[in-house]
């Protein structure tokens, strides 16, 4: 999961907000495939995001309860699993960017290795104290 973050204003009318890096990254590519600028294949996704978000129909019902746990996901018709394998992974991916797993598992007492703002593979002790990875 990428966390950076980068700004992103255009025109007087938009408002200044922050997108994730990776968004941003993937808007490039695809706008450019579309023949739109970043900004504007970000703004096409969330239009097409809200348009199906909005949707109040039987196949959103079943979605959502399928999300909810409330309907098995392999009882979903493949046009509701593409809807619900994208609510779920988006889920995931903003879940994932607020947890801090290792300040968890230090906590319990669990030693973790992980990259340092360096970029030098670590390990991170559960009493704060770290030492670098040969």
């Amino acid at each position: 999961m990428c966390d950076k973050e980068v700004f992103v204003v255009k025109t007087a009318t938009d408002r200044p907000t922050r997108v994730a890096a990776d968004l941003m990254d993937a808007a490039a590519v695809e706008g450019a495939r579309q023949s739109r600028s970043a900004k504007q294949q970000l703004d096409h996704w969330a239009r097409v995001g809200r348009a199906v978000s909005a949707q109040t129909s039987a196949a959103r019902r079943r979605v959502e309860a399928a999300l909810a746990g409330e309907l098995d996901e392999r009882e979903l018709s493949a046009e509701e699993r593409v809807v619900f394998n994208a609510e779920l992974d988006t889920s995931i991916s903003e879940a994932a960017r607020s947890i801090r797993f290792g300040e968890i598992l230090a906590g319990r007492g669990v030693t973790t290795v992980a990259l340092d703002e360096h970029g030098r593979l670590t390990r991170y002790h559960p009493d704060g104290t770290t030492s670098p990875l040969e």
